[in-house]
C-alpha cells in the first residue's frame, strides 16, 4: 500500500499547490511601505436577537462622511483628521443611535455597536449569503443560521454537536469525533456539508465511523440552506446544505489588521482548544492566516468512562487575496489532521476499539468579478488530497482509504431586476479519484460528476417565487471489473438525472408569511453502496453493496407559516417525501461467521417520509424571553407499512433566557421522546429529558473586545441514550459536562 502514501508524490503535491500561494504572497512584499490611514471599524449588532445589521448607514457628523454596514454587520470608515468627533447610525428597522468618540493618539478603533429595533411592522432580514437576500431567503432561513454570539455559546467538539438542537436537526454518532448532522430523518450525502460553498472532502457521509474534517471554531457562522436555492449545490432537493462559512479566501480589504484568538474547555473529556487567527491589509492584497489545536480524552458518562473515544486535531490555513474595484481574486491552502478513537469491547465490535488518523490538503482558488452593478461572475476551483487509516489495537492497518478530488464550478449572477429579483446559473465539475488498501474489498474507483444549474427569484407584489433546475451526469468506473459471487457484476455506471424546484410564498401581512415548496429529488448511490464487499471492522459490519442499484428519485413537498413580531415570532412547517429506490444499508439479522459481524446489505426501497417542524419564541416582559422548538420525522417502506431504520424520534427543546445588550443567561429543557418505530433488527430507544444552563457576556479590555461564554450541559448527570447512536445498546450519552469558549477579538 505504499503507492498509496508515497512520499515524494505527496511532496510534489504540496509543492505544486504551494508554489502559485509562495509566488503571490512575495509579489506583495513591496506593499508594507504602504501607509494606512485613520479608519474607524466595526460591527452593528441587533441587541435583539445580536445577529449582524446589514445596510446602516455610519455618518461622521460634521465630516460628512458615510458608509453602509456589510451583510455580516461591519463597516470601516474614513480617512478621519480629528481626534474627537461624534457617529451617527441609522437604520430603517432600527433606533438612531450617537456614539462619541474619543481617538487621542489611537489610529484606529474597533466598535460593537447594538441596535434596537423600533416597534414598526417590518419584514424579518435573515442573512444566509452574501448577496442581497431575497424574501425565500428571509422565511425559509428563519432560525437556521448562527453567526456571533449565538456560534459562541452553542460551540461544541464538532459540526453535528453545534448544531444538534437546532430546529430539524439531529447527530448522529459512533463516540464523539465521528458524528454527522442529520436533517428530518435523512442522512448520509442527502445532507451536503459545504466549506465556503465548496464541497466539504472526506468520508463522514459513508460510514458512521467517519468523521466530518472540519473545526467548528474557526468558522465565522454556519448556515443550513434549504429551498429551490439547494440545487445550486446539490441534486437532492429534499435534503439540506450546511454552510460553514469560514472566509478562508479573503473577498475584502480591511484597513488595519485583525488579531482573534480562542480557547474552549469542557470537562466531560478534558478536553481543550487554542485558536488564533489573523489578517493584514497589503493593498492591494489581503492576507489571512488562521491555526488551532484541539485534544480531548476520552469522554465520561453517567455509568463509567467511555475507554478509546480519544481526539486531537490540527487544523491551519493560509489564504492571500488580490482586491480591486473588479472584484477578488485568491487562493487558499488548508490542512487538517484528526486522530480519534472508536469504542469497542462489546459483541460486534473489535475486543479493544478502533484507532483512525486522517489526514486532508486542500488548495483553492476563487474570484468574483463584478460585471456591473447587479451583475457577476464566480469563478472557483479545489483541490483536496485526503488519506484515512484505520488501526487495529495491535497497530495493523485494518482499512486505509486515498481520494484526490478536483472540482470547480463558475457562476452567473445578477440581482436588482424587477421581476427577476435575483437569480443565477452556472456549471459544475467533480473528479473523485478513490483508492483502498488493508482489509477492504471495496475496488478503486474513479467517478465524475459534470452538472449546469439555473435558479431565480420572482416578485409578484405580495407573492414571491422561487425555481430551481439541476441537469446532472455521473460517471462510476471501478479500476477492475469482475463478477462477485456475492454482490454481482461490478462494472462501470452512467446516471443522467434531472431535478427541480419551486416555491412560492405569499406575503399575508407585513409579518405574516405562508409558502409552499414542491420539488422533485435525485440522488446517485455511492461507490460504497454500489461495490462494497467485506468487513468494516471500524463501523461493526460486513458491508454488502448492490451493483444494480438505480438513482434515488422522488417528489418532496412542504408547507410552512411564518409570524415574525416584536413580542411573538413563530414558524411551523409540514413536509411529505415520496421517494422510489431510497437507497438504504440494513441489518439484515445474518452474522458474517468469518468476522462475527452483523451483515448490512445496502437497497433500494420504495419509502415515504413525513413529518412536522416548529419553533415559538414569546418576549414575556422586558429582557425575558421563553422559547421552544420542535422536530418529529416519520420514515415507513411504502408496501408494507413498517418503520425506516435509523429514524430520530421526536425531540425538541425548550428554554427561558435573560437578553440584553452584554448579556445572556438562560436555562433549557432537551427532551426526546421514546422511539419505539424501528425496522427488524433495530432497537428501540428511550425517551428523555435533561437540563442545560449557559451564559455569556461580551465585555472590552481597552482596543480588545470579548466574548466569554459557559455551558453546562446534563446537569443532573442523567443517563439517557441517542436513537441514532451506533453504540446506543452499550454506552448513554455524555454526562455532566462544563463548557467554557473564550474569544478575544481586536
Amino acid at each position: 500500500m505504499n503507492y498509496l502514501f508515497d512520499k515524494n508524490s505527496l511532496s510534489r503535491f504540496l509543492s505544486r499547490h504551494f508554489l502559485l500561494a509562495t509566488l503571490f504572497f512575495f509579489t506583495v512584499i513591496k506593499a508594507f511601505s504602504i501607509e494606512l490611514p485613520v479608519y474607524i471599524q466595526g460591527r452593528i449588532l441587533s441587541a435583539e436577537s445580536s445577529e449582524p445589521v446589514a445596510n446602516a448607514v455610519i455618518e461622521v457628523i460634521d465630516l460628512k462622511i458615510y458608509t453602509t454596514s456589510k451583510n455580516d454587520g461591519t463597516f470601516s470608515i474614513g480617512p478621519i483628521d480629528r481626534n474627537k468627533f461624534r457617529i451617527k447610525i441609522t437604520h430603517l428597522a432600527y433606533q438612531e443611535k450617537l456614539i462619541d468618540l474619543d481617538l487621542k493618539n489611537d489610529d484606529d478603533k474597533k466598535l460593537v455597536v447594538y441596535l434596537f429595533p423600533k416597534t414598526l411592522n417590518l419584514n424579518p432580514i435573515i442573512i444566509t449569503d452574501k448577496k442581497s437576500t431575497n424574501v425565500i431567503d428571509e422565511i425559509q432561513e428563519f432560525g437556521l443560521q448562527l453567526s456571533e454570539k449565538e456560534l459562541h455559546q452553542k460551540l461544541g467538539q464538532t459540526i453535528a454537536h453545534t448544531l444538534k438542537n437546532e430546529t430539524g436537526l439531529a447527530i448522529r454518532s459512533m463516540g464523539p469525533a465521528p458524528s454527522r448532522p442529520v436533517f428530518r430523518g435523512l442522512g448520509q450525502d442527502r445532507i451536503v456539508i459545504t466549506g465556503d460553498g465548496m464541497k466539504n472532502v472526506d468520508l463522514s457521509a459513508t460510514s458512521p465511523d467517519h468523521a466530518v474534517t472540519i473545526e467548528p471554531f474557526s468558522s465565522e457562522r454556519i448556515e443550513v440552506l434549504r429551498g429551490s436555492k439547494i440545487l445550486t449545490q446539490s441534486s437532492t432537493t429534499i435534503g439540506g446544505i450546511i454552510n460553514i462559512v469560514e472566509e478562508t479566501i479573503p473577498e475584502e480589504i480591511h484597513n488595519t489588521p485583525h488579531l482573534n484568538a480562542g480557547s474552549y474547555f469542557e470537562s466531560v473529556n478534558n478536553g481543550w482548544l487554542g485558536s488564533i487567527k489573523f489578517s493584514t491589509p497589503l493593498k492591494p492584497f489581503q492576507l489571512k492566516f488562521n491555526l488551532s489545536k484541539r485534544k480531548t480524552s476520552d469522554v465520561n458518562t453517567p455509568i463509567g468512562k467511555l475507554k478509546n473515544t480519544y481526539s486531537q486535531n490540527l487544523n491551519g490555513n493560509f489564504g492571500i487575496s488580490f482586491v480591486k474595484d473588479f472584484g477578488y481574486i485568491g487562493n487558499s491552502f488548508k490542512t487538517y489532521s484528526l486522530d480519534y478513537g472508536i469504542p469497542g469491547g462489546f459483541i460486534g465490535a473489535h475486543p479493544f476499539g478502533v484507532n483512525i488518523k486522517i489526514l486532508k490538503r486542500q488548495f483553492a482558488v476563487a474570484s468574483d468579478i463584478k460585471l456591473d452593478k447587479a451583475n457577476s461572475l464566480k469563478l472557483n476551483y479545489q483541490n483536496d488530497y485526503y488519506r484515512h487509516k484505520e488501526f487495529e489495537h495491535s497497530g495493523l492497518i485494518g482499512s486505509e482509504f486515498r481520494i484526490i478530488t478536483n472540482s470547480g464550478k463558475i457562476v452567473f449572477e445578477h440581482s436588482e431586476g424587477k421581476i427577476l429579483q435575483s437569480g443565477e446559473m452556472g456549471l459544475s465539475f467533480e473528479h473523485r479519484d478513490f483508492d483502498i488498501g488493508g482489509y477492504v474489498f471495496t475496488p478503486p474507483t474513479y467517478s465524475i460528476n459534470l452538472s449546469a444549474f439555473l435558479y431565480e427569484d420572482f416578485h409578484f407584489k405580495n407573492l414571491n417565487v422561487d425555481a430551481g433546475l439541476r441537469l446532472s451526469y455521473d460517471l462510476v468506473n471501478p479500476r477492475v471489473k469482475k463478477i462477485s459471487q456475492r454482490i454481482g457484476e461490478i462494472r462501470k455506471r452512467e446516471f443522467f438525472n434531472l431535478s427541480a424546484s419551486l416555491s412560492f410564498i405569499y406575503q399575508v401581512s407585513d409579518i405574516v408569511f405562508i409558502g409552499t415548496n414542491v420539488s422533485r429529488s435525485t440522488r446517485v448511490p455511492t461507490i460504497e453502496e454500489l461495490f462494497s464487499e467485506g468487513p468494516h471492522l471500524a463501523a461493526y459490519s460486513f458491508e454488502v453493496g448492490n451493483p444494480e442499484l438505480n438513482s434515488e428519485k422522488g417528489w418532496g413537498t412542504e408547507f410552512f407559516v411564518y409570524h415574525k413580531f416584536d413580542e411573538l415570532d413563530f414558524n411551523l412547517n409540514f413536509f411529505y417525501n415520496h421517494l422510489d429506490s431510497y437507497i438504504i444499508p440494513r441489518n439484515t439479522g445474518r452474522i458474517n461467521y468469518q468476522t462475527f459481524l452483523p451483515v448490512y446489505a445496502t437497497s433500494g426501497e420504495n419509502v415515504r417520509i413525513y413529518g412536522y417542524e416548529g419553533s415559538v419564541k414569546i418576549n414575556l416582559i422586558d429582557k425575558i424571553f421563553l422559547q421552544s422548538s420542535f422536530s418529529h420525522s416519520i420514515g415507513e417502506f411504502r408496501h408494507t407499512g413498517k418503520p425506516l431504520p435509523q429514524i430520530p424520534p421526536l425531540k425538541g427543546l425548550n428554554q427561558i433566557y435573560y437578553s440584553s445588550e452584554k448579556i445572556i443567561f438562560g436555562i433549557s429543557n432537551e427532551w426526546a421522546s421514546a422511539q419505539k418505530r424501528v425496522d427488524e433488527f433495530e432497537e428501540p430507544t428511550a425517551g428523555y429529558g435533561i437540563i442545560n444552563l449557559y451564559g455569556q457576556t461580551i465585555f472590552t479590555i481597552g482596543k480588545w473586545v470579548s466574548v466569554f461564554s459557559f455551558n453546562i450541559d446534563n446537569v443532573f448527570n442523567k443517563e439517557y441514550r441517542n436513537h441514532l447512536s451506533r453504540i446506543k445498546s452499550i454506552y448513554p450519552e455524555p454526562g455532566r459536562n462544563f463548557r467554557i469558549v473564550f474569544k478575544w477579538m481586536i
